[in-house]
């Protein structure tokens, strides 16, 4: 048998494919280790205290996705988006499922926001009992947030530019003064970013109030 090393043209190739080898194993590895780090994600999410409740447990009923977008490591909160293949535009409702943990900057639990057909659904961690008098809820989020988006809406509906089954509206469920959950209909993506940072903002200056009490 010929020895390799007076082979030049085979050791080349040998050398060729060991390399090849490898950065097929590193492109391996790296898959693995962004496919666990989003099933961390969704079981954080899943474990996250004070969302094992019945609502949560319906909501997370969804048909199995064909496609996950692996969280932005350079995003403060982890989303796990399951996107529809339908095209969206700003005039549409967002149609998508997922759900999505709002945080302290201390990795501290504030609410959870999850996506259906009927709209958007934010439940608060139920162990912080956020109240519906906390500032800055009634003088920050519901008047400057969401009844100036009902207002632009009526406008467009007055001027037959949107229907009324399109405008934005929402619902806040209370159990006395306790918020237990709030229901926010027809969201669309450029609205969504400005929700979900507004509705992070309010329930963490409420915990401030709430801890400090």
């Amino acid at each position: 048998m010929k020895d390799l090393s007076q082979d030049p043209e085979k050791m080349k190739s040998l050398i060729a494919f060991k390399k090849r080898m490898e950065v097929q194993l590193e492109k391996l590895t790296d898959e693995t280790k962004e496919i666990q780090a989003a099933l961390d994600t969704v079981n954080g999410i899943l474990l996250e205290k004070g969302f094992k409740r019945g609502d949560i447990k319906e909501a997370l009923e969804v048909p199995l996705p064909k496609e996950v977008v692996l969280p932005n490591k350079e995003i403060e909160t982890p989303t796990v988006v399951v996107q529809r293949s339908t095209p969206q535009t700003q005039s549409q409702p967002v149609e998508r499922e997922s759900v999505i943990p709002l945080k302290t900057m201390a990795e501290e639990p504030l609410a959870l926001i999850y996506f259906d057909k009927q709209g958007m659904h934010v439940l608060p961690d139920e162990s912080k009992n956020f109240s519906v008098n906390t500032p800055p809820f009634q003088n920050f989020l519901v008047e400057k947030v969401f009844s100036k988006m009902q207002e632009k809406d009526a406008e467009l509906v007055r001027a037959k530019q949107i229907g009324v089954d399109k405008a934005f509206s929402y619902n806040v469920v209370r159990e006395g003064e306790h918020i237990k959950e709030v229901v926010i209909h027809n969201v669309d993506e450029e609205r969504l970013k400005e929700l979900k940072s507004s509705i992070r903002w309010t329930f963490e200056k409420m915990y401030e109030k709430v801890k400090n009490t």
